[in-house]
Formats: C-alpha cells, structure tokens, sequence
C-alpha cells in the first residue's frame, strides 16, 4: 500500500461519522439491488412450482407420436425426460347421478409421467399395466357409483361429437361442457373399442379437471411397448435448458421427424422468462430496461452524493496532498481507493441485508397468503448464481461510476484552492442576487435563505437531484404497479364469482324457490340472482368503438350505423341498489316504471388475435340521458323486431358480479327488475336466461350440494379454479410491486436524510457568521423553513416532468402487449408533493437542530468537522 493510499485510511479512520455514512449509503443501495433481483428470482420461482403443482411439470408437446418418431424425440440433446401421455376417449359412467357428468374420460400417462404431473394418490396404487387404471374419488361422492379396489369393469370407449347441417364434425373434450340446448343433449357418444380393466387405487380431483367437465378422470397405464403406426400418444418433453430457442428447434425437430403438431407450455415458460410472442419480448426486455435504469440511478444518486460530500469534506485533506507534492493521479487514485474500500466492506454486508430482509418478509407473508389463496408452495428464499453476480456487478459499476466525478474533480483542486476552501463557495454579485418580490412576500429570512443554497449551487443541486430521484422512484414504481395490475385484469377473465347456476327459458316458482335454497348454503358468502335477453341496436357511427371504423368492418355497416350485439341484465334489489351508489346512478331512475333506464358498461377488454395484444377500449362514446332502440332478430326470416327503448342512466368501467366484459362489438346494460319486466312485454324469444352466482368458502362442497337438489333444466357452471389463480396473481404481483416501493421509499429517504444532513453541516462557518451578525433562533428557523420550500418546489418542478417521461416509458413498454389509456396516477402525484416537503422539512429541522449547539468561535474557525 502506497503513501497516499494509506493516508486516505488513515483520514476515513479520523472521520468516522463520515466514513460510517458512506458505508451505510452504499450498503442500502447493494441491499435494494440485491433484494429487487432476489424478489424476482423468488416470484418466479413460485409461480414456476405453483403451475407444475397444478398442471405438472413439461415443457414441449409433441402431438400423436410413433414409435420411431418418440425414439427420436428421446435422443435429442435438448430431452431431458420424456412423458407419454395420452387421451384415451369418454365411456359411459353407468349409474351416475350427476346428469352434468355422465362420462369417464380416460387418461393414461407412463412411469415418468406420473412423477411429472400432480396425481395425488388416496389409496392403493398406481397403474402398472395397460388393463390397470386408478379412479378419481368424486365418482362415489359425487356421481353415487361405487368401485372397490380389485374391481373389474368393462367400458365402452369412444368420443363426444356433434354433427352440423354444412359442417364438419365437431369433437369435445375435457374443457369443453356437456352440449346442451333447451334441456336436450345436443352432443352424442360414438362407440370406438372396448376395454376391460382392474380398478387398482383412487386419486383425489385433479386440478387440471374443468369443474365443468363431463366425466370424471380416470388414470390408466401406457408405455413405449403400446406405440404403433395407428396406436400413437403424445410425448411431453422436459428440456434440460430452458430458453428462447426452444421454439425454433421444437419445431424443425417436429418437421424433420414429419410430427404434425407441436405445442408448448407457455403457462410454465413465462415465468422461465421465454415467450415466442414478439411483442410480449419486447414488453419484458423494455420493461426490464427501464426499471434497472430507474434502480440504477437511484443507487448511483445515493453513493454518489455520498462520496461527493466525502470529497468536499476532504477538500483540506486533498490540498495537503497537494501541497507535499501528491500528483492529480495520485488525488484521484486517492478517491478510487477510497471507493474500493468503501465497496469492499459495503457490497458483501449489503448481499447480506438484502437477502435477510427478503427472507424475514417471506417469513411473514407465506401463512398470510396460503390462507388467504390456498396456494400449495411456499414462497422461498431463491438465491441464485446469476442474481447475485447481477448485484455485485451493478453495485461495482454503480459506486465506480459514483466516485468517477468526485476523483475527477479532487484531481484538481489545487493547495491553495483547498486550504482556503474556496472552491466550493464563489461569490459574485450576480449569482447571489435575488428577487425583490421574494424580501417583499417571504421577508427578509427567505431572501437570506435563498442567497444561502445560490451561494452553494453544487450542495443545493445535490439536495435537489436527490429529491428529483427520490420522486421519479416513487412515482415510477406507483405507476408500474397500477399499471401491471391493469394489464394483469386485461389478461385474465375478470371473473368475480365463483359459481354460476342457470335455467334456460322461463323460470318456475319452483326454480325461484330452489334459487333462494342454493343461496342459503351454509358455505355460500355472496349471491346475485340475476336475467338477461340479447338484442341487437344500430349504433350510430360516430359513437361506435375506434376499433370498429377500421375497413376491416365497413362492410357491416348500413346506412352509416353498426349492429351491436346488447346484453341486458336485471340484478337483484339489494345488489342494484349497491352498485347504483358505487358508481354515483340515480337509483330512482332506474325504477322509474314509465321509462326503461340502465347503466351501461361503456369500457371493454378484450383480446385482439391480430395485433396480439390485450386492448381496453371504450365500447361505446357516448352520453347520459342518450338513448338506443332495442330490436330482436328472427334466426329465420333475418328480419328485425323493436322491442324497447333504454336510456342511459349511466356510464361506468365497473362490473356488477356476475357480468364479464364483452367483446368488441358488445355492449352491456344493467337495469332494474321494473325495466325488465316493461322489455319483456314485447320480448318474443324464449331466449331469456335466469342466473344466480354464488361466491363460496369451499366452491366444490357448495357444487356438490347443488347437484343433489338441482332439477335436469338447471346447469351448474363452477369457476373458482380460474378466479383463485386470478387472485393469486393479483395478491403475488402485489407483494413483489410494494415491496419494490418499500425498497424504493427506504433508499430515497435516506437519500434526502443524509445528503440534507450533510450538507447543513457543512455550512457551520455559514450558520455561525449568521448568528454572530445577530440573527435571532427565531429568524434562523424561518430561514431554515423558507430553504425547506425553496428545495420541495425546485426538486418538484423538476422531478414531477422526468416522473411523467419515464412513467411514459413504462406505459409504451406495456403497449406492445396491451392497449389502454394514459392516464397519471394523479393521488401517488399529491402524495409525492406533501412527502417531499415533510421529509425536507425534517431532514432540516433535524440537521439545523445539531448545528446550533455548535460553539460560534469553533464554527467559524472550522476545526470541528
């Protein structure tokens, strides 16, 4: 260790309050990158054993293989395991109670694939053989028909299909509900072989099986052995490394092997990161670039006001250097040196602060959020190579490129510059003058106070850089997470229940009267009993959705109007009168017996498969006290029926339970029981449909209970799997966003907190000339005050513009995978406002306080710092 080198330790040693703030600067930067790529790693981890929990563990599907073909996709260097697996086809359930489930459906997977996929054994075992098979337990308790293990049963195998005039023949499947229409089954069973097997144990409901499906799951046995040139299966492949060039090579692997399809998990791949949706890259990569660029910034903000003060308190020091002979090399080595030691004892303590603090939160969130969602994992503590490298690297070049600028500038200054410490205050008449109108308004302390930060602009430009971050921080983050939780509802079904009952055609007082029992069920917590008829009303074109003027719906069009598809719907008293306050309706008018008045969604979200993105949209420009004619077309003649006019009592983006977002081209009105009843006078269909929606504690039990009392014209449609995973998300996303604001908070505040700190006490000659001049406490805490505003209107009048540039940003990124409205989160902007003040104004309360203990003689000589 050279001489300089161990002059600067030996300096750092003397100031060890300066030292220690460094340190503690720089280790709350490390620790907040550390812990927003831990938080990541950790949320994707979850997510990835979550899916595998629920839908098991595969990449690749390669679809209706042979044996030479599954041969080949074995030796690939890219397979790691390979699941058979295969769709075996419906059977006839013989006895069964439940008339929504009438059928087994056979599914066979091989060894592998039993220890890929979630099969939750009950009892007995698993499938060894290809006359072997394990049932599920909701076959006793739920269809009444009751096997024993050891049982021989002998099935009829074939598929659900539905033959169409003109059309070709369409096949069901699992997700797809038993086909119904006017209480008649539409579908039928085409026989295909017929299979005898031993019953060898039982399996709990699995969760990839719909709620809704027509047969209840059976597992059988399938090897390489049972593969011919007619008798193919699928072959599930799991990769030994996941990345983007899966797709690329799955599918010349597929045509050189002549496979016809090929299908990926793309459920399980997003959260690897991969997607072959290039508008979904772009999302991710300038997201990602420009949350990294915000985190970065913060941290070099923080370190480098950190070592910018350390260097301005060092001034005397490095001009001692100079005058002794030390060259501008060796000052500004001096500083590296310094920021080497700096890092070297930061960075492996701020590693260690960001992982604890991460893990203690884990600690506390994980019996929260499996209670709340019924989440099979833990969130756990994920630590990996890369995101470790990640922040040391970021943290290395974060305090480099802090210490650049103060090395460069200590290089510089010359002896006599440092010993008289000039270089920081330069006076001229010119820069420190002031506005008549600021003495006139804010008086004589103000005007002081605000020569005070012109007579230092680099410590003044510092306090107010810090806060311009500190905003930007806070409101970039604030927007990011209204915003995912935006695109994240887009994206889902916006499903607000979990259980939908419905009877077709005209409802009975004995369907009324089942209504009210099924509401009663011990496990139900909400209902909304609700009606609904479909209609069509010629929108005129200036009102029309944006979206439907392109040419590609021209030819739609008649006499400058556009068919909209109306769905109405009449909600229960209780639950109108709810909704009716939330969103500000006059519930008077829409019981008005002598007009039919209804709110209307005005906002939609739907999937554009052309653009591949997820769009909101408003479903219609229009006005309150507007009105549209409501018609019904005949299937047959094509011909149209007025039946009703609605007037628009109110427009809203909120869903009433019970009611989707429609699609483009839709349009969904809510009205009262009165209204209904008035457009069901010259309503001629028998189209109308009565729903009930339940939200339950345990959707399974309350579906159960259902079937045992519902009569063969009501229908049971549960949802609850899908609506869990929605929340999931929501609550998942949630935790990762605000803590990531936390982190963001914390490094901001102690940002403002040591840079005002700091520099307050560095202006002790400048405090004590004051008062020695004869400025009173009184008149010092007004200064102090008016410096306090004169900082929080600078830094917001930069601050609030970059906040909106970047949260721009943020917004063009979600674009090339959503498409929704701009709009500034106007309630995080007035919280920023009034934090920036408070925390200036402590921060100088807190520092002006220390400073005048501070002896006036000592002060003004500048020996005690």
């Amino acid at each position: 260790m050279n001489i300089v080198n161990k002059l600067t330790v030996r300096h750092m040693k003397l100031n060890k309050r300066r030292t220690l703030v460094t340190i503690i600067g720089v280790i709350i930067s490390v620790a907040m990158i550390t812990a927003v790529a831990t938080l990541f790693v950790s949320f994707t981890d979850l997510m990835k054993r979550q899916e595998m929990k629920d839908n098991g563990e595969w990449h690749v599907l390669y679809k209706d293989v042979n044996k030479k073909q599954l041969e080949a996709i074995e030796k690939d260097d890219a397979t790691k395991k390979v699941v058979l697996t295969r769709d075996a086809g419906y059977a006839p359930l013989k006895g069964g109670q439940n008339k929504s489930k009438p059928y087994l459906f056979i599914k066979q997977y091989n060894a592998q694939g039993f220890k890929q996929f979630p099969i939750e054994l009950e009892k007995g075992r698993l499938p060894k053989a290809a006359n072997e098979v394990v049932l599920s337990d909701r076959i006793s308790t739920d269809g009444k028909v009751n096997f024993n293990i050891g049982d021989s049963i002998t099935l009829d195998i074939g598929e659900r299909e539905m033959k169409l005039p003109g059309q070709p023949i369409k096949k069901f499947g699992q997700n797809d509900p038993l086909q119904i229409e006017n209480e008649k089954l539409t579908e039928t069973f085409k026989k295909l072989t017929t299979k005898t097997y031993t019953v060898v144990g039982f399996i709990k409901l699995p969760k990839w099986e719909p709620t809704w499906a027509p047969g209840y799951t059976v597992i059988g046995y399938i090897d390489k052995s049972m593969i011919g040139a007619s008798n193919k299966a699928d072959a599930a492949v799991v990769l030994k490394k996941v990345n983007g060039s899966l797709y690329s090579h799955a599918k010349a692997l597929a045509k050189k092997e002549n496979i016809k399809s090929v299908k990926f998990n793309n459920e399980l791949l997003r959260y690897y990161g991969v997607t072959s949706d290039p508008g979904l890259k772009r999302t991710l990569f300038s997201l990602t670039a420009v949350i990294m660029g915000v985190i970065i910034i913060g941290s070099v903000s923080l370190i480098y006001n950190a070592f910018a003060i350390s260097v301005s308190e060092r001034s005397r020091h490095l001009g001692m250097l100079s005058s002794v002979g030390a060259t501008r090399r060796q000052k500004q080595n001096s500083v590296f040196f310094e920021g080497f030691i700096i890092g070297l004892i930061s960075i492996p303590l701020g590693i260690i602060f960001g992982l604890a603090g991460i893990g203690v939160t884990f600690l506390f969130i994980n019996s929260v959020i499996q209670d709340a969602l019924g989440l099979d994992v833990n969130w756990r503590l994920t630590v990996t190579p890369y995101s470790i490298l990640i922040a040391c690297v970021v943290s290395i070049v974060t305090i480099f490129i802090s210490t650049y600028l103060p090395a460069r500038k200590a290089s510089k200054i010359s002896a006599i510059d440092a010993i008289r410490q000039t270089t920081d205050i330069k006076l001229t008449s010119k820069k420190v003058k002031t506005s008549k109108f600021v003495r006139k308004v804010f008086g004589f302390e103000a005007e002081v106070g605000l020569k005070n930060l012109k007579r230092n602009k680099r410590r003044y430009q510092a306090t107010v850089f810090s806060l311009v971050i500190s905003i930007v921080l806070f409101l970039a983050v604030s927007f990011f997470n209204a915003n995912l939780k935006k695109s994240l509802v887009l994206s889902q079904e916006n499903i607000n229940f979990d259980i939908q009952v419905s009877v077709n055609g005209k409802m009975t007082k004995a369907d009324e009267e089942l209504f009210k029992s099924i509401a009663q069920l011990g496990d139900v917590t909400d209902t909304s009993e609700m009606r609904s008829i479909e209609g069509i009303a010629w929108i005129h074109k200036d009102s029309i959705a944006k979206e439907l003027k392109t040419k590609d719906y021209q030819d739609q069009m008649k006499n400058g109007k556009y068919p909209y598809n109306i769905m109405v719907y009449e909600i229960d008293e209780q639950h109108l009168k709810a909704y009716a306050k939330s969103i500000g309706a006059d519930y008077a008018q829409l019981i008005n017996p002598k007009r039919v008045s209804g709110i209307v969604i005005d906002t939609i979200s739907y999937q554009d498969m052309q653009a591949k993105k997820y769009v909101e949209t408003k479903a219609i420009h229009a006005k309150v006290g507007q009105s549209i004619d409501l018609s019904l077309m005949d299937p047959n003649t094509e011909k149209t029926e007025r039946f009703g006019e609605v007037t628009f009592a109110a427009l809203t983006d909120q869903l009433p339970m019970g009611v989707s977002s429609s699609g483009l081209g839709n349009l969904n009105i809510i009205v009262s029981k009165q209204g209904m009843n008035q457009l069901l006078k010259k309503y001629t269909s028998d189209g109308i449909s009565s729903l009930l929606y339940l939200k339950s504690k345990d959707p399974i039990k309350t579906q159960e209970a259902i079937e045992k009392i519902k009569p063969s014209n009501m229908y049971v449609y549960n949802v609850f799997r899908g609506r869990q995973q929605e929340e999931q998300m929501m609550l998942l996303m949630s935790v990762f966003t605000y803590g990531f604001i936390a982190l963001m908070t914390a490094i901001s505040v102690a940002n403002i907190l040591n840079t005002i700190t700091t520099s307050i006490s560095l202006r002790k000659r400048e405090f004590a000339m004051l008062k020695s001049i004869g400025m009173t406490p009184k008149g010092f805490n007004k200064m102090i005050h008016y410096e306090s505003i004169f900082y929080g209107i600078k830094s917001l009048l930069y601050g609030l513009p970059v906040s909106i540039v970047v949260m721009y940003l943020i917004y063009r990124s979600l674009m090339n995978s959503f498409s929704f409205g701009f709009s500034l989160p106007w309630l995080e902007i007035v919280y920023a406002i009034l934090a920036v003040f408070i925390i200036v104004s402590i921060a100088m309360l807190y520092s002006s306080s220390k400073v005048k203990k501070e002896n006036i003689i000592d002060s003004l000589k500048q020996e005690s710092i």
